[in-house]
């Protein structure tokens, strides 16, 4: 999900003015809103051993659910894990606890 915000900047130098216009966007974390999975730290190892450093990502997938109980749609960035998690034990049920942490759903 991303977010605009357009930003302007104004500079004055003796006669000469230059103004420039940007837009931010915001990204939201690689997090999986029902296991709490996160990005990870580790080594990528050659066949000669040498290690450099790498990020494992979490198995993320952007799902719309419908919720029966509430007659709408909602949408959850959830990990593998954590569709697994909804099969188990009920999207209404799993939804109550994520509103009971304060997450917005």
């Amino acid at each position: 999900m991303r977010t605009g915000l357009f930003v302007e900047f104004s500079f004055h130098i003796g006669r000469f003015s230059l103004h420039l216009h940007s837009k931010i966007s915001i990204v939201m974390a690689r997090v999986c809103q029902v296991t709490g999975k996160k990005p990870i730290g580790g080594h990528k190892v050659s066949h000669s051993n040498i290690k450099t450093k790498r990020r494992f990502l979490p198995n993320l997938q952007t799902k719309r659910f419908f919720l029966a109980e509430e007659n709408k749609w909602i949408v959850l960035k959830l990990s593998a894990d954590g569709l697994r998690t909804i099969n188990k034990n009920g999207l209404y049920s799993v939804v109550k606890e994520l509103r009971a942490q304060g997450q917005h759903i």
